[in-house]
């Protein structure tokens, strides 16, 4: 028999590794079981919110389900304890803000969203727009004017404190793109990055996702500028106090979502003091004169104007300076979380728009939503929603 011109090796391991091995894999075996277990409890006390019955291609491929279950199965004790910990010693050791946050120059913090590519985008900016402008035709019929209010993102502003973050070139145009098609549908519409731009920076809040009191105020008064130029009036003609609470420190969102708002505040991105603003209405006292004797239902005191969207038009005092702006009451029907058409479907589904339906829908969306996944069930849902208030 012929010996082998060549042979393997395997190379042995030396002393030290030979008697850590055992240690290392007990302590990976421990970590797994205990896990196991954890979870295990997690689903067996029910606390675990089920998966929807119908999975869309577009949740699978984007990831949504994978991330739900991720979310799902942190909130077990072991897990979520160990994930606090990474993300504290990520952030003081690497300054690792984790995969939801991205750092720009010092103490400036960005949301990772706004910096990445969508899959199929074009397709996901185009069902968007039909939606809205299927939707624009729908409310006319209804003699209903609609506003579509575009807010740039924060990266886009604040372009200096990106630093070395790298936001892609396709995005510069993507606001433009999308409101030029509105604009051939004869839709109103008004792109806020001539309102947020001359305030750079201080548009927006430096450790949070949203804008600031100034972007906030800017962004009101260019709406209510807009609107005069579209001969559209908000009522009933109402004034309002302004007032200032003390400085205090407010908690950034992307601190929470970068989870390191558990560490002591000076091992955080520097806090932000705001004095927080607070708009109030004055009563009006021509509202009990005989003259408003034969509004049997009140109707004429309510607002002509609705408000939908995201966190934006709930964050940094909008509302309130959109009202001031506008000098008449604005329903505000936004929504956290609401992404896209949240708030669009939740509102169309009020009992406040079938019975007392506006005369105007401001519908604030958030440049970074323009290109995201958009599943065919919530575009189903915002058609169907109007048509049953039609009905």
């Amino acid at each position: 028999m012929k010996t082998p011109e060549h042979t393997i090796t395997l190379a042995q391991p030396d002393d030290p590794v030979a008697r850590t091995n055992p240690l290392a894999g007990a302590s990976l075996l421990i970590f797994l079981f205990v896990g196991l277990l954890s979870s295990g409890w997690l689903i067996g006390s029910g606390q675990i919110e089920p998966l929807p019955p119908k999975l869309s291609a577009t949740q699978i491929l984007d990831g949504a389900i994978t991330h739900q279950i991720a979310k799902e199965l942190s909130k077990a004790a072991f897990p979520t304890t160990f994930a606090k910990l990474e993300r504290g010693a990520s952030w003081l050791l690497l300054n690792d803000t984790g995969p939801r946050v991205r750092s720009g120059c010092t103490d400036w913090l960005f949301l990772a969203d706004e910096l990445k590519v969508n899959h199929q985008a074009q397709r996901n900016a185009d069902a968007k727009l039909q939606a809205v402008i299927d939707l624009k035709e729908q409310l006319s019929q209804r003699h209903i004017s609609l506003l579509v209010v575009i807010v740039p993102d924060k990266s886009r502003i604040a372009s200096a404190q990106r630093c070395s973050l790298h936001r892609p070139a396709s995005f510069e145009e993507r606001i433009q793109s999308w409101t030029a098609k509105l604009n051939v549908a004869r839709l109103a519409n008004l792109d806020l990055t001539g309102a947020l731009a001359p305030l750079g920076p201080q548009a927006y809040l430096r450790t949070d996702t949203h804008w600031s009191e100034s972007g906030a105020k800017a962004a009101a008064e260019a709406i209510a500028q807009h609107l005069k130029t579209l001969g559209i009036t908000a009522t009933p003609r109402r004034s309002f106090n302004e007032s200032h609470a003390p400085l205090a420190i407010r908690p950034g969102d992307l601190v929470h979502l970068a989870g390191i708002d558990w560490l002591p505040l000076e091992w955080q991105p520097t806090p932000e003091w705001i004095a927080q603003t607070s708009i109030r209405e004055i009563p009006d006292v021509s509202a009990d004169s005989p003259d408003n004797e034969g509004d049997l239902f009140g109707d004429t005191d309510l607002p002509n104007t609705a408000l939908i969207g995201t966190s934006f038009s709930r964050n940094s005092n909008f509302a309130g300076f959109l009202q001031q702006a506008l000098g008449a009451p604005v329903g505000n029907f936004a929504k956290d979380g609401g992404a896209f058409s949240g708030a669009a479907n939740s509102y169309l589904n009020n009992p406040a728009f079938k019975e007392t339906p506006p005369k105007l829908i401001i519908w604030e969306i958030p440049e970074r939503d323009l290109q995201s996944a958009y599943a065919e069930e919530d575009q189903s849902l915002l058609n169907d929603s109007l048509y049953e208030a039609e009905e």
